[in-house]
């Protein structure tokens, strides 16, 4: 938590390319101007529903995850969490949703957050999505494999289902783009819980499916994440 910020059962936590080098260099210039370069954008918000309302569901969703997931740049109520909320009430599931997403989150900052998380909410399951500004800041793999083996297992002692969200980089990062990729793949194999491959998968490629800093998800691409998430996520609420 920010010193000052409101306590999170009050609050919504807001928060590549017609070629994949247009994609990485647009992400480079991201990293030096806005809040990928570390410094968390935070905007006081609603949670997707109210925090009384969440304790007394029979059961609870809580998400975790950066810019992507905090609708970042488009209306809260058409950002994919949102539209997670309202395909489970048509399916008729009982689950609220509880986003705590934080735009320039890494992953160590969800590691350092996220046993509040779990306490405030006590969520049946977990969707992790978290790694992407790891990756674009070129963090150590090792300290991404750790903090995310840590949040699953955290979740996992609580007794929550883990849904693990992957993210790629574009290839000019070189090696390092396959070795980040391979720890989703690792750590959700290591921990024995779900894996969702690619959030940005059918949208990274689609230079329309992006607002005009070229890395954040337009309103018009949130429906293929959802269907990327929830091809993950729909088995463990059965």
């Amino acid at each position: 938590m920010v010193n000052g910020s409101p306590p999170l059962s009050t609050r919504l936590l807001k928060r590549r390319t017609s070629t994949t080098l247009v994609w990485s260099a647009s992400m480079l210039r991201f990293l030096n101007l806005r809040s990928l370069t570390g410094h968390l954008v935070m905007l006081a918000g609603l949670l997707l529903v109210p925090a009384a309302q969440a304790a007394q569901a029979a059961r609870t969703i809580l998400i975790l995850g950066d810019s992507l997931s905090a609708g970042y740049g488009i209306r809260q109520d058409r950002a994919w969490p949102a539209l997670l909320a309202s395909r489970l009430q048509d399916k008729g599931l009982d689950y609220s949703v509880v986003n705590a997403s934080i735009s320039g989150e890494t992953s160590s900052g969800g590691r350092s957050r996220i046993g509040a998380a779990l306490a405030s909410y006590s969520p049946q399951v977990v969707v992790l999505a978290l790694g992407a500004n790891d990756g674009l800041r070129g963090l150590p793999v090792s300290q991404l494999r750790d903090n995310l083996t840590a949040m699953v297992a955290s979740a996992q002692r609580q007794g929550a289902k883990v849904l693990l969200v992957g993210q790629r980089l574009p290839p000019n990062y070189g090696a390092y783009a396959g070795e980040f990729h391979r720890v989703f793949g690792e750590v959700a194999k290591a921990r024995k819980t779900a894996l969702v491959d690619f959030l940005l998968a059918g949208v990274a490629t689609e230079p329309r499916l992006f607002q005009a800093d070229n890395l954040h998800p337009t309103a018009e691409a949130q429906p293929l994440l959802l269907d990327n998430v929830w091809r993950g996520l729909a088995p463990l609420l059965e």
